[in-house]
């Protein structure tokens, strides 16, 4: 069943990501609707959210900084978002944030999709999460 969740998923955001391949490229400011849509198949389990830190760590976190607060070493020209507050600009549902991290959001924060599988975003939705938490 997980594994066909997986697939499911997948396949719903092969549909959201060539509809927005066809504009940017990048995930939409102010969000994304049909990414909305798309459910986490990845449940938050401990051994997600460790594999989630590790990319995080790897690489996230010269941008976002150790804790999600965007004041990370590597930061361009614009400033990252705070990946602790309560609402970002290109939405804060799991779904947006995956198509965030799949797709990118600028020149500055590239996509991850050709570096991670979509399992691993997943993870690191679900360790983004969490910094929220603390």
């Amino acid at each position: 069943m997980h594994g066909r969740s997986l697939a499911i998923a997948a396949a719903i955001y092969a549909a959201v990501s060539v509809a927005a391949a066809q504009s940017s490229g990048f995930a939409k400011k102010g969000g994304n609707p049909e990414a909305a849509k798309m459910k986490n198949p990845v449940a938050a389990t401990a051994a997600s959210l460790a594999a989630g830190k590790r990319s995080y760590q790897r690489l996230c976190e010269k941008c976002h900084d150790p804790e999600g607060k965007g004041n990370g070493t590597a930061v361009t020209e614009t400033q990252p978002p705070d990946l602790t507050d309560a609402k970002w600009e290109f939405g804060s549902s799991d779904g947006e944030m995956f198509a965030a991290i799949h797709d990118g959001t600028s020149k500055d924060m590239e996509g991850y999709k050709e570096r991670m599988n979509d399992t691993e975003i997943w993870n690191v939705v679900n360790y983004v999460r969490s910094l929220r938490a603390r």
